[in-house]
């Protein structure tokens, strides 16, 4: 008789659980662009939502502890002409938030911790430089103010966001429309997928192509990549036959897959979303009620699947919380925010534990808030591991911190070579500084103060305009 050995995980009895109904965002449009999109992004701050919009797009910012009904006329962040796209939080500034949009442009954001008045309409910065729309935004996981965009003119820029510069333009390496792009842990390399049916791997600063494969999925309907920590590639795809499957790559030898798995016959992307503290990848299909969570290990068959939380409701888009949001003193390993019709929902998963002491093996250091390097640097050609910090104590948000765009001089740069290469929205012969102002409650008040007192004073002035202009028709007649 052969005895059954069961493989040893901390992961292998991940339990998932929805939050109770009151802490729960409700009444919210959730967008209904035909678009493969998370529509969702959350940091240790904030929720941000691309909803439905007139007259352009926008997307609603909702602080984290602001649960329950969301009313109608919340403040939203509107500036785009056309629907927003995708939407990602800076690693690095938890009140930055860039977006992308069908107008074409990318416009980054400060969030102010107070609750707005009004809608915020008016962008830190707008980047302009892709000709069609602009569907997927990327920050740079190590190096501060590098943002990543991918149009669907086959282009892939890498802006400097801190001079509103785009200094990397990848412009002929992509046939058709990109599906995906993912950075590797620190930043040094990027893999794409596309709708030629290739995935790739591109070092960004050298503009060249590291390693291609043709079709690691042989279906027609869109794949998603990612890297894992030790350089390997995830994916996620279609047979020919389109089932659903995953598979793990290593871009050294392409020839033959790690691991390849078919899953099921459902016709909805895969959206993987990976955390490399535990190398564990969560799967969320669009149109499905379920999430399903793998393990990759060194040993066969290198993708272990764990479990699956299922729920009645489709899932319409989804956002995956960063390490440093979790509650650790609950065992909290993930954290979701299922975007349903109308609301969303938080999903908490945990790994069951009886001791209240902190789990060192749950919780290795995490990437934190402070960026390794600075955008020149990487843009020279250094490159630099996240910088990590202990959650044994809990996170706790950094205050506000404000981001600096500066302008350069016009005059400095050299002429643009095509018709794209017009970069900045802003672009003048003098150097500007933008620096967002804090303003308080008592500052809004005195300045409605005044100008109440102002369109008084006006309107005295224009009756008494109008008094005089009486008397002078009637005395003419």
């Amino acid at each position: 008789m052969s005895r059954r050995v069961v493989r040893q995980s901390k992961f292998r009895h991940i339990f998932g659980q929805p939050v109770k109904a009151d802490q729960t965002y409700e009444d919210i449009r959730v967008s209904k662009i035909t678009w493969d999109s998370s529509f969702c992004a959350v940091n240790p701050k904030f929720l941000a939502i691309i909803v439905e919009s007139s007259g352009g797009g926008a997307f609603m910012v909702l602080p984290l502890a602001k649960t329950g009904r969301v009313d109608k006329n919340h403040p939203s962040v509107s500036g785009h002409t056309a629907p927003v796209l995708d939407i990602d939080w800076c690693p690095h500034n938890d009140n930055v938030i860039a977006s992308a949009s069908d107008d074409t442009t990318i416009m980054v954001w400060q969030i102010p911790d107070y609750t707005p008045v009004r809608s915020i309409t008016e962008p830190i910065v707008t980047l302009e430089g892709h000709s069609k729309r602009v569907g997927i935004i990327t920050w740079h996981p190590s190096a501060r103010n590098v943002l990543l965009s991918a149009g669907s003119d086959n282009f892939i820029i890498i802006w400097n966001v801190g001079t509103g510069e785009a200094v990397i333009t990848l412009d002929e390496m992509h046939s058709d429309l990109i599906y995906s792009v993912c950075w590797n842990y620190n930043g040094s390399l990027i893999t794409t997928t596309c709708k030629d049916k290739k995935l790739r791997v591109i070092d960004p600063r050298k503009q060249e192509i590291v390693a291609e494969k043709c079709a690691p999925h042989e279906g027609m309907r869109p794949m998603r990549a990612i890297f894992t920590r030790d350089g390997n590639i995830f994916t996620t795809g279609f047979t020919r036959m389109s089932q659903r499957e995953l598979g793990l790559w290593d871009p050294s030898n392409f020839e033959e897959p790690i691991a390849l798995q078919e899953m099921d016959t459902s016709n909805g992307v895969l959206l993987p979303f990976y955390d490399p503290d535990s190398n564990v990848v969560y799967l969320c299909g669009k149109g499905d009620s379920s999430i399903r969570y793998f393990e990759i290990t060194t040993e066969a068959p290198y993708v272990h699947y764990l479990s699956t939380f299922s729920s009645k409701e489709p899932q319409r888009g989804m956002g995956f919380m960063p390490k440093r949001g979790l509650d650790v003193s609950k065992c909290e390993i993930a954290r979701f925010f299922k975007l349903h019709e109308r609301k969303c929902e938080p999903i908490v998963m945990t790994v069951p534990r009886k001791s209240d002491l902190f789990q060192d093996d749950l919780y290795p250091d995490t990437p934190g808030p402070e960026p390794a390097l600075e955008a020149d640097d990487w843009f020279a050609g250094q490159s630099a591991d996240p910088l990590l910090v202990s959650l044994k104590d809990g996170y706790a948000p950094v205050k506000n911190r404000e981001l600096k765009v500066t302008k350069k001089n016009i005059l400095d740069n050299k002429p643009p070579t095509g018709p794209r290469r017009s970069y900045s929205s802003c672009d003048s012969g003098f150097s500007i500084i933008f620096i967002p102002q804090r303003i308080t409650l008592e500052d809004l008040l005195e300045e409605i103060k005044c100008l109440r007192s102002i369109v008084e004073s006006q309107e005295k002035r224009i009756s008494n305009l109008e008094n005089q202009l009486h008397v002078l028709s009637n005395g003419t007649d």
